[in-house]
């Protein structure tokens, strides 16, 4: 039997909280796959935050502070996992929090939002548009939302929008646990780590950083060179899975 401090179980009570959360239609059946992706690729840097992520957390709330109108991006699958991590780095920010869905109905829509207001998120709800230039459900967003926004916080991010939102001129913070897709090479900035363990980081960065940390961040941004960190932690993980 698997301790209840072991990583592994606390897995396996995630895997039965999004199946439980797909039943009742806050995450898409297609979410469950996408979360199993990411969990392969959390596994191989040891399921912890490395170096390159905490610097890429750190930098995260650098943008996010020093934006002019910041926006978290929440899906399904970023709802069912971390409502309360959302809505406390929406407290330390001051980002608008807005619902984005590839498979998107009112229902699902709703369904979220209400999660998200029950652990205190403020959340930006009203007549969305299509205004992102996407030929998908993604493209519906709200004008004074992620349409109106500098910074665009994306955890769990598909390709096709992290690309629409940087060629609108926006930046994109994104969380993806594998440096190789589409997402992570598009983003502005990619945090290379599970989505509970980044969020709350940020947050705390929300809380202590200084003026002077704020504009080292935001000068020494290089998405490329953390991408080869995640990469090189994650092959040296690998060197040694056997030791």
């Amino acid at each position: 039997m698997i301790p209840p401090d072991h990583p592994r179980y606390r897995s396996l009570v995630i895997r039965e909280h999004l199946a439980d959360c797909a039943k009742k239609g806050i995450i898409a059946w297609e979410g469950l796959t996408a979360h199993g992706r990411g969990e392969a690729f959390d596994y191989l840097i040891g399921e912890r935050t490395t170096e390159s992520a905490r610097l890429a957390e750190r930098t995260a709330a650098a943008m996010l502070l020093s934006a002019r109108h910041p926006v978290i991006s929440v899906n399904g699958n970023t709802a069912a996992l971390a409502a309360r991590e959302i809505a406390d780095l929406q407290h330390a920010c001051g980002a608008l929090v807005e619902v984005n869905l590839f498979h998107r109905t009112e229902d699902r829509v709703q369904q979220i939002e209400a999660l998200l207001r029950d652990t205190g998120a403020e959340v930006s709800s009203g007549p969305a548009e299509r205004l992102l230039p996407l030929p998908h459900d993604r493209e519906w967003c709200r004008r004074d939302g992620m349409y109106a926004a500098d910074v665009v916080l994306v955890p769990l991010e598909d390709g096709d929008r992290c690309e629409a939102l940087v060629a609108m001129g926006k930046q994109v913070i994104a969380i993806d646990l594998n440096p190789l897709s589409r997402t992570a090479r598009t983003a502005t900035l990619t945090i290379v780590d599970e989505v509970t363990r980044a969020l709350p980081v940020i947050t705390g960065a929300c809380k202590d950083l200084s003026q002077r940390e704020i504009r080292h961040l935001l000068l020494t941004l290089n998405n490329t060179y953390l991408l080869s960190e995640a990469i090189h932690e994650m092959s040296a993980r690998l060197d040694h899975a056997l030791d």
